[in-house]
Formats: C-alpha cells, sequence, structure tokens
C-alpha cells in the first residue's frame, strides 16, 4: 500500500515531462491503480498501519493509518482524481486557448498542480499523525491557489488570494487546536492511536478552523468566488472533496473524544440545520451555474455538520455523506466544465435552457449528479438513512445523554428530512432550468468524449455503491467506528 500510494506522488514530477495526452493517460493511471488497490484492501484486508519513523515527544511516531475510514475516504480521491484528470484534458486546451497562451507549456505546470493537488489529499487521509495530516492539508492549499491564480476566470488573482487567505486561517486556527492536544500531559503525541483525550479549548480552536474550511453559513463567503473563478477540474476537485476533508478531521477528533460534542450538540445541530437550508434557498436566486453549484456546497456541508452530532450512526452517515457529495459535485462541476468549453464559456442560467437538445450526454450525466446530492437511487441514499438512523439513535433512546422522546425530537427529525428535500427541489428546479425547456439551439453538438465518459464512470460507481456486494462491505467496515459511550457496537 506504501508503494501504491507513492505512486502518484512519484507521477506528478514524470508527468510534466510527457506530452498532454500521454501525462494525462499516466496521471489518471496514477490514481486509478491505488484505487483498485484500495478497493482488494477492503474486500481482503491489509495492514492496519505502515510505520514510517518516530520523533521526539510532543510529535510522535509518524505512521500511515489504514482503517476503513481512510480507505472510503481515499477509495473517493482516487477515482474522483482519475476521472477529473481525463476531463480536464480537452478543457484545459479550451482555457488555454481563451489565455493565449503556449498550451503545451501550460499544461505541464498545470498537470504539476494537479496530481500534487490530487495526491495531497490521498496522504492526508492516510496520515496517522495529525502533523504530518497538517502538512498534507497546507499543500492541498498551496496547489489549490496556485491552480485558480493561475488558470482562474475572472479577476482571479483576487480570487486566489482570498481563497489563500481564509484557508490559512483555517489552518492556522486548526495547528493551534493540534499544537494544545500535543502538549496535554495526557497525551504528549501527536499520533493519532497515542491521543486519548482532546480538551474542550483544542477542540474549540479545531471546530472553528474546519468551519471555515468546510465551510457553512457565515464563513462561506470565500467558497462561491473560489469554486465559481477556478478552472473547472479545479473546483471538481475543490468543492466535494477538499472542502469535504474539513469533515475528516473533525471525523478524526470526534474518533478520539466525543465530549465537545456532546457537550454543545444542540446549538452546533441547529446552527448545521439552518446552515444546510439557507444556503439551499440560496441555491435559487444565483444565474451563475458554478456559484449555483458552490451554495450547493455549503448546504452539503451543512449534512456533514449534522451528522457529526448523531453518535455512531451519524458518523457512518458522515463517512457515506463525503463519498456522494464527492462524486455528485465532481460530477456536476465537470457538466458545467463541459457546457462552458462547448457553449463559448456560457454560465448564465438566464441564457440556458433546453442544453438536452445539443448536449444529451452532458445533461444526462448532471442528472446522475443532482441524484446524489438528493440520495436518489445511489449511495446518497445510504448516507441519508444513517443520519436519519442517528436522530433516532440520539434523541429517542432512553440511555442517551441527548434523549428528547418523540415529541422533542421530532422537530429535529423534521427539519432533516426537509433538508434532504430542498436538495432534490434545487436539483431538479436547476436540470428544468438549464437542460429542458424550450431549447435555445436544436443542433446536436459533436463533442469530445472526455467531457462525457469520466462523468458516467463516476456515476455508475456511485450506483453500484447502493448495492451488495459492495454496499454491504462498506457498511460492515464502518461498523468498526467505535460508540462513544452510546450504547456499543452499530449493530
Amino acid at each position: 500500500m506504501l508503494y501504491f500510494l507513492l505512486l502518484p506522488l512519484i507521477v506528478a514530477f514524470i508527468a510534466p515531462l510527457l506530452r498532454p495526452k500521454g501525462a494525462t493517460y499516466l496521471s489518471s493511471a496514477a490514481f486509478l491503480i491505488p484505487f483498485f488497490s484500495i478497493l482488494y484492501c477492503i474486500f481482503k484486508g491489509c495492514p492496519s498501519e505502515i510505520h514510517l519513523m518516530n520523533f521526539s515527544p510532543p510529535i510522535g511516531e509518524i505512521y500511515l493509518n489504514f482503517d476503513f475510514i481512510s480507505n472510503a475516504f481515499g477509495l473517493t480521491i482516487c477515482i474522483v482524481s482519475a476521472m477529473v484528470a481525463l476531463f480536464a484534458l480537452p478543457y484545459m486546451k479550451h482555457r488555454f486557448e481563451e489565455m493565449e497562451c503556449d498550451a503545451e507549456s501550460e499544461f505541464r505546470k498545470y498537470i504539476f498542480l494537479y496530481d500534487l493537488y490530487a495526491v495531497s489529499m490521498l496522504w492526508l487521509v492516510y496520515s496517522g499523525n495529525l502533523i504530518l495530516l497538517y502538512v498534507f492539508l497546507e499543500i492541498t492549499l498551496i496547489t489549490a491557489f496556485l491552480l485558480i491564480y493561475r488558470y482562474g476566470y475572472g479577476n482571479r488573482k483576487w480570487v486566489g488570494l482570498l481563497y489563500l487567505i481564509w484557508c490559512a486561517v483555517a489552518g492556522v486556527l486548526t495547528l493551534a487546536g493540534f499544537i494544545i492536544i500535543a502538549f496535554d500531559p495526557l497525551n504528549n503525541t501527536l499520533a493519532l492511536k497515542g491521543i486519548t483525550t482532546v480538551g474542550m479549548l483544542a477542540w474549540a480552536f479545531i471546530l472553528v478552523g474546519m468551519l471555515i474550511e468546510l465551510p457553512v453559513l457565515g464563513p462561506h463567503i470565500w467558497l462561491p468566488w473560489a469554486h465559481a473563478e477556478a478552472p473547472t477540474p479545479v473546483s471538481a476537485l475543490l468543492s466535494p472533496l477538499t472542502v469535504g476533508l474539513a469533515g475528516y478531521v473533525l471525523l478524526r477528533i470526534a474518533l478520539i473524544d466525543y465530549s465537545f460534542i456532546t457537550t454543545y450538540r444542540m446549538p452546533i445541530l441547529g446552527y448545521a440545520i439552518f446552515s444546510s437550508i439557507y444556503a439551499g434557498f440560496s441555491v435559487f436566486k444565483q444565474t451563475d451555474f458554478k456559484r449555483l453549484l458552490a451554495y450547493s456546497t455549503v448546504s452539503q456541508m451543512g449534512y456533514v455538520l449534522v451528522a457529526l452530532c448523531l453518535g455512531p450512526f451519524g458518523l457512518i452517515g458522515l463517512v457515506i455523506q463525503y463519498m456522494s457529495h464527492a462524486f455528485g459535485k465532481s460530477i456536476l462541476f465537470s457538466s458545467a466544465g463541459g457546457i462552458i468549453a462547448v457553449h463559448h464559456g456560457l454560465r448564465d442560467l438566464n441564457k440556458m435552457g433546453g442544453l438536452h437538445d445539443s448536449i444529451p450526454a452532458i445533461s444526462n450525466a448532471a442528472v446522475v449528479g443532482f441524484l446524489n446530492l438528493g440520495g436518489i437511487l445511489t449511495i446518497g441514499m445510504l448516507g441519508e438513512f444513517f443520519i436519519l438512523r442517528g436522530v433516532v439513535d440520539t434523541f429517542l433512546r432512553p440511555e442517551s445523554p441527548a434523549f428528547l422522546g418523540w415529541t422533542g425530537s421530532l422537530p429535529i427529525f423534521l427539519a432533516v428530512i426537509f433538508m434532504f428535500i430542498l436538495s432534490v427541489w434545487y436539483g431538479f428546479w436547476t436540470i428544468r432550468k438549464v437542460f429542458y425547456g424550450k431549447p435555445k439551439d436544436t443542433k446536436r453538438l459533436e463533442i469530445s468524449r472526455y467531457f462525457y465518459v469520466p462523468l458516467f464512470i463516476i456515476g455508475i460507481f456511485s450506483v453500484l455503491l447502493l448495492f451488495p456486494p459492495l454496499s454491504t462491505v462498506l457498511i460492515q467496515g464502518l461498523n468498526s467506528i467505535p460508540s462513544l459511550g452510546l450504547g456499543g457496537v452499530v449493530p
């Protein structure tokens, strides 16, 4: 597994030496090989960790953690990164033509940054030490900033700096929390397996930092700019993968010490539900397709924060929701990029309508993307099930410290259901507004297969994960999430 994780890191330095098509194929293969390796580990098992080196306290052991949670996140990162790399081949050619620059020379720089960006996310989820995790978190920040700064749209340099500053603040706050954990005498290490407690102050720093990174309502102001103005392959990784990794960090801390969430469960839950619903309604106000998808991301990240508050079932829902959002949003941002490339920069929803007639393949892929967000016949259905089961388990079990009974828990249950319905509502509203209605042009366009075949591969995998054997293996593996004092391992 160590060699498989090193492969995309090595390829990041080799790919720029090749011509664009060869570099793209090599980069895609470099993530597909770990993808199948992780899939093999999920079915057959693999070593739980790989030791790398030791440092004196409070850093402790540096190792790679191969538990089921890391494998679920890693599997998602690999398939999305591999497919978006293929999509980007014709898209970035189109972007370089718009920028009037040497396409081959710029592609070499782009593919290096893209590969390094994607591989840093992969290594982040396998990092068994918080300082190693932080290093890769910062690499994702720097590479995404450079990709936006060099290849974005509009006032891309300002947008890149906006993204850099907000996420740098998030990183510093999170690092402060990690340092507090390290110097706690009960821990005296940053190795995940050696940390026994997370104090309230450390939790507060990490939570605020990751709320900026997610982001949810309030700190979200950087996200619509960054997602809308980033080159679309970056948007297709930034929205589904990078922001969701804040949920991964919060999940790891929660698995060590859940006491902060238990203490402040209701305000965090209320904030998360309000953030998700507010952002969901904000989708209807957008006229730029990519900004619309950005507000959808804010709404979907509310799911992650809600799931964090709902005990073991909710934490399973958090993992599955990350996967579902990654599949759906990577398809949708790539669909938006396909429209931009083949319809000469078209992004304005008021100028869209009936695009299914001219680009049916991209239209059908977008439908699959929104099915993931809405939890319809895709893995997203499992995520929503476990979040709802978490509501029941947390607020209706008499032994739960948050027990409210039916009367007290009904408003929460209904609010979460409405949050799910809202995703379906704005999803189908967007599909109708963009792809159906009276067509502006009925001529069917000849488009590159790279614009839709990778999207269908992601979509097919998201459907397969709903059914055995993938779903059963996934859920059985995630059942290893500890009970956090709420009544035993998930049955």
